[in-house]
């Protein structure tokens, strides 16, 4: 019998939101078994519980945002997939804001502090659901947009991605199990394209990005209208903003295929999300967290109705 887990001890990590720029304080605790994961909004009175279920998923522009009534936590698929690939099934996430951190712009650090404090078992059997026949979603808007979960003995994932750009072209990402969670998936970074940002800020969005918490993939020549731009952004010497191998400036890929991977991190965290682990071969064609969510949600009440 596998047991249920938490971790061993609180951790706290700090640092600004991807789209408001927030400065936020996350503090993990450990939590009893049964609980999952709850994300806890400690600024707000009263205090807001909201537990990390597809059903609470508000919104997924550039992000999973969870709410309850009005009460809201943004981009936590980091942090989801952090812990559902370390797999820690119970914890408590005191939140003092609207928005966990980007910190690098992958769930390296959340992977490093979980090993800082230990995973401890709990008293209580860990919860799975098997795939026990195909099941395939197809996104209405896109059809490019695919997901198929198969049977399988572990938790496996194969990822795809096509962005009809030089830079990135088509890729592809897989997982067997979580043995390699931690070194292949968990570094792998959030990504942009350059022509992307200007609408995105428009949008009152990543106003808490960064040169050095995501990739941002150059596919056309960079024009100095956009440098001059970018460098008032990131407060930086128009002369320093330099494109090498497709990416702007020297943050580099640490994989070849690091934007499927990434992708595929994103895809651990938001389908944690039925709040419980899962036994299956999951092929995702186009994902992002629309489409992540609306899977989660369609596992959920297959899990729970059937």
């Amino acid at each position: 019998m596998e047991q249920q887990t938490t971790i061993k001890n609180a951790v706290t990590l700090s640092g600004c939101g991807l789209h408001t720029g927030a400065q936020v304080s996350v503090t993990l605790r450990p939590a009893s078994a049964n609980q999952g994961i709850i994300f806890r909004r400690i600024d707000l009175d009263p205090i807001v519980d909201i537990p990390a279920q597809a059903i609470h998923v508000s919104d997924t522009s550039r992000g999973t945002t969870l709410s309850v009534d009005n009460a809201r936590v943004a981009t936590i698929e980091h942090l989801m997939s952090a812990l559902h690939g370390m797999g820690v099934d119970n914890v408590i996430a005191e939140v003092n804001g609207e928005e966990i951190p980007i910190l690098d712009g992958s769930a390296r650090l959340w992977v490093d502090a979980i090993k800082n404090v230990g995973i401890e078992q709990l008293p209580a059997e860990r919860r799975y659901y098997s795939i026990c026949e195909n099941i395939t979603h197809v996104d209405p808007d896109d059809n490019n947009i695919e997901y198929t979960a198969l049977p399988a003995d572990d938790f496996m994932v194969t990822t795809l991605i096509d962005f009809e750009s030089a830079v990135i072209g088509k890729q592809t990402a897989e997982m067997n199990g979580f043995e390699r969670y931690t070194t292949d998936v968990a570094p792998c970074r959030t990504f942009v394209f350059l022509h992307e940002i200007a609408p995105l800020l428009d949008l009152n969005l990543i106003k808490g990005g960064a040169l050095d918490n995501a990739l941002i993939f150059v596919d056309h020549p960079l024009e100095s209208t956009q440098a001059e731009r970018l460098a008032k952004i990131y407060h930086m010497d128009v002369k320093s903003l330099k494109v090498n191998n497709g990416v702007l400036n020297s943050v580099q890929p640490y994989f070849p295929n690091e934007p499927a991977r990434h992708k595929m991190l994103d895809f651990i965290g938001d389908i944690f999300l039925t709040g419980i682990r899962l036994k299956g071969h999951f092929i995702i064609k186009c994902p992002g967290h629309k489409a992540n969510t609306d899977f989660a949600k369609m596992l959920s009440n297959i899990i729970y109705n059937s």
